[in-house]
């Protein structure tokens, strides 16, 4: 999996954002069917002339759609939107819909991994006790977790959790959504001569997550790679640490419906 994903929730211009993502050099694209752009993505994967092989394409389900038949259709419909014959990743996009329809959906998701439609299964939103729900149905822990991460929402024990069990921590909302005045992030961008998204994107990945970033401003695509050639001191990961409101400081997770 690339350490840097490009995000195309609420995108609706994606096959120009995703081409101009792959021109930047990203080749981790994080789609779901909610989002209503796997064709356009899937156009830009089949435009850009890039080997499959070489790209990592994740989808999601959200819990509206949630059952075993109807996760096996949807993966289906996936693909067939995508124009692809595997998908990398496939999250059940959040837990909502209750303990029963997420088991089933998450065994509808390992039986498309068994049938080589989907490389690996993850989840999304999930806390502590929904993982544990598939541990104690006797099934593999997922791969991957999806959540709201950055400096004001850490969610440490979720991520504590995760770690412990070897699953990669996507971080969605790296960049606060351009909420870049809080804390120390303009002084700790200042030091580094770097703009302050490349400064949220660089912690992220320091603390060992895989931070999804969004835009569709051609410069901005570009600025957000560049990422690789710094790195932010114990001085700097500490105070951008200490900025953490736990779920107050979230920005689009739930934290009563995840708790």
């Amino acid at each position: 999996m690339p350490l840097l994903g490009f995000g195309v929730y609420q995108n609706y211009t994606a096959k120009d954002s995703v081409l101009e993502a792959f021109k930047a050099g990203y080749t981790h694209v994080d789609s779901a069917q909610a989002y209503r752009n796997e064709a356009h993505c899937g156009e830009a994967i089949h435009a850009s002339g890039l080997d499959r092989k070489s790209l990592f394409i994740t989808t999601k389900c959200v819990s509206k759609t949630h059952g075993y038949e109807s996760t096996l259709k949807g993966v289906d419909d996936s693909l067939e939107r995508f124009g692809l014959d595997y998908l990398d990743l496939f999250l059940i996009h959040d837990p909502y819909s209750g303990t029963e329809r997420r088991l089933a959906t998450y065994k509808a998701l390992k039986e498309a991994q068994k049938a080589g439609k989907i490389r690996t299964v993850g989840v999304s939103n999930y806390g502590i006790h929904h993982l544990e729900e598939i541990r104690e149905a006797g099934m593999d822990l997922p791969a991957v977790n999806q959540i709201e991460i950055h400096p004001l929402c850490q969610q440490k024990p979720i991520v504590e959790y995760c770690n412990q069990n070897d699953i990669v921590v996507q971080a969605y909302c790296p960049l606060i959504r351009g909420s870049f005045d809080h804390g120390c992030i303009p002084a700790v961008a200042k030091k580094h001569g770097r703009d302050p998204a490349q400064i949220l994107l660089r912690w992220s990945l320091q603390k060992g997550f895989v931070p999804l970033v969004k835009s569709a401003t051609p410069s901005r695509i570009v600025s957000n790679t560049k990422i690789y050639d710094f790195e932010l001191d114990e001085e700097d990961m500490k105070s951008l640490d200490a900025m953490d409101q736990g779920p107050s400081g979230a920005i689009s997770w739930n934290p009563v419906a995840t708790a």
